[in-house]
């Protein structure tokens, strides 16, 4: 129905019942003249805008109905002084002039726009159209109420409007098969533990990162067996249950092209920097079992608290830089003498990497660290000559350079390879020349997509040379690791795997020691 139609039934309707039960108004009395502007006559001057009367303000409760009527109907005009006087009591004489001008108006209106009003046609057409797609309809109909349902009851039930939750558990069996360490046969017992992770991830603006990380285990696979660093596990996390923030970060976009990382606690190289292994480092939950396998042992060199930065010049070249300080033992957030940020151990580091295509990429890492040795930081590897700090030797100056690249030769194939070199000063004793290479291959998608098979041969950290009281490894061990990933569904996977250490702790006088783990780990 015409709009105009419409008013004009509404306001016959207005007027009929105000004049079968309004009670009459003893109105002011005003003559002819002055009532007669109440509608558009002909020869009078109608009001073309509502801000021409003078009594009327945008504060009136009826400003925009007045607004309307006068500007897109043009059916109300004023009285000689441009006045409206709406807060007057009215007469029904008033009424019906009023009512009686917008009613022609909206007849003028009507004839002037019949070609736009609806035909019995288009009416016909339209009922048609609704009973040969009623079934259509009322199955849209079921399908958007089902819809509203479900919304409404996951943003009743939702975690958090800007937070995700997420989870890892990892459960591992592991225990040595063979091996002779300082002339005594390395424990045979079996042992199973646990690491179980929970992130929750925040995002304020869509582009930045909140991680807050809860992580609890009671697990120290092969280091307390073997009694050395070389060959320890990756998944090994012995917090005796007790659960704590382990991970605690902000990251945000500076501009297009750098990436800001706040490390509160627990900060390591991997956040802001890539590490050049794919498939490899899977930081225990997946890829590599060992700490060895997992990344270049030089990025174990520093974790903590600090400050991370990520710049892209480009598609093929980016730079990351950082500086950590240590957490382990809560030495960057106290105030005594020989911690806080800067007066306790730390580590600094700097690394350019090259990616020439989306198959090879390239990267030279330099870490300068105070008092953090392969081992002192959580992540053991290499031998004990090559821990002086964590061997309580003294305090420790080190700078390492290291290069690594991967190589995806095929879609089922990707080479990895990096080396290290350490130079540690024990301060007031002497230098270390430290080594460290590995070589890695993965297989993507062996025998199901999703599966990952892995090989790992390098040597772990080593003291080739030694200066003032120091000693230098009399032997080399070799890391050789194997596993097969084999992923069960989208949360579960398993991966048992090897280790053969040919000479442990890189001494000629210890035997070769095999390694056997399964590790089961569920995401969710």
């Amino acid at each position: 129905m015409n709009r105009f139609l419409l008013l004009s039934t509404i306001g016959l309707a207005t007027l009929a019942a105000s004049l079968a039960v309004a009670p009459r108004v003893q109105a002011e009395t005003i003559d002819e003249a002055e009532f007669g502007s109440l509608e558009v006559a002909p020869g009078m001057s109608s009001v073309t805008s509502v801000s021409q009367l003078t009594d009327v303000k945008p504060t009136d409760w009826a400003f925009q109905a007045l607004q309307s009527l006068v500007e897109r109907y043009g059916c109300i005009a004023g009285y000689p002084d441009k006045t409206y006087r709406g807060n007057r009591a009215m007469t029904r004489y008033e009424f019906a002039a009023g009512l009686n001008a917008c009613m022609n108006r909206g007849n003028d209106l009507i004839a002037a726009s019949t070609a736009d009003m609806v035909k019995k046609e288009d009416l016909a057409t339209l009922r048609k159209l609704q009973e040969q797609f009623s079934a259509e309809l009322s199955t849209l109909r079921g399908r958007v109420d089902s819809l509203e349902t479900k919304t409404a009851l996951l943003e009743k039930q939702q975690f958090s409007t800007t937070s995700k939750l997420n989870g890892e558990v990892v459960i591992g069996l592991a225990g040595v098969a063979t091996g002779r360490i300082s002339g005594s046969d390395i424990s045979r017992n079996t042992v199973m533990g646990y690491r179980a992770r929970l992130n929750i991830d925040t995002s304020f603006t869509g582009e930045d990162l909140l991680r807050t990380r809860i992580q609890a285990g009671n697990s120290d696979f092969t280091n307390a067996a073997t009694g050395i660093s070389e060959g320890s596990l990756r998944m090994a996390a012995n917090s005796g249950s007790r659960a704590s923030i382990d991970a605690l970060l902000y990251q945000f976009p500076l501009g297009k092209n750098t990436t800001i990382t706040l490390e509160a606690n627990a900060g390591a190289i991997d956040d802001f920097t890539d590490t050049l292994n794919p498939y490899l480092d899977g930081d225990g939950g997946s890829g590599a079992l060992s700490h060895f396998g997992t990344r270049n042992p030089i990025y174990y060199l520093m974790g903590g608290t600090g400050i991370g930065v990520k710049h892209n010049f480009g598609e093929k070249l980016e730079l990351s830089a950082g500086y950590l300080a240590g957490s382990s033992t809560n030495s960057a957030a106290s105030p005594t003498a020989g911690s806080g940020l800067f007066n306790g151990p730390y580590g600094i580091m700097g690394q350019v990497t090259f990616k020439p295509s989306d198959r090879l990429k390239v990267g030279v890492t330099y870490v300068n660290s105070y008092n953090t040795d392969f081992a002192s930081a959580g992540n053991p590897t290499g031998s004990t000559l090559a821990n002086p700090f964590t061997a309580g030797l003294g305090n420790t100056s080190s700078n390492s350079i290291g290069g690594g690249g991967s190589f995806q030769i095929s879609d089922g194939l990707v080479l990895n390879a990096n080396a290290g070199y350490t130079r540690t000063n024990v301060i007031t004793v002497g230098d270390l020349d430290i080594w460290n290479w590995s070589v890695g291959l993965a297989l993507p998608d062996f025998g199901k997509k999703g599966n990952v098979a892995g090989l790992i041969v390098g040597m772990e950290p080593k003291v080739t040379n030694a200066t003032g009281g120091l000693a230098r490894d009399t032997g080399t061990s070799i890391h050789v690791e194997g596993f097969y990933q084999y992923r069960v569904n989208d949360n579960i996977s398993i991966t048992p795997g090897i280790i053969w250490l040919t000479t442990p702790d890189h001494n000629s006088a210890n035997s070769g020691a095999i390694i056997g783990a399964i590790r089961s780990t569920f995401t969710f």
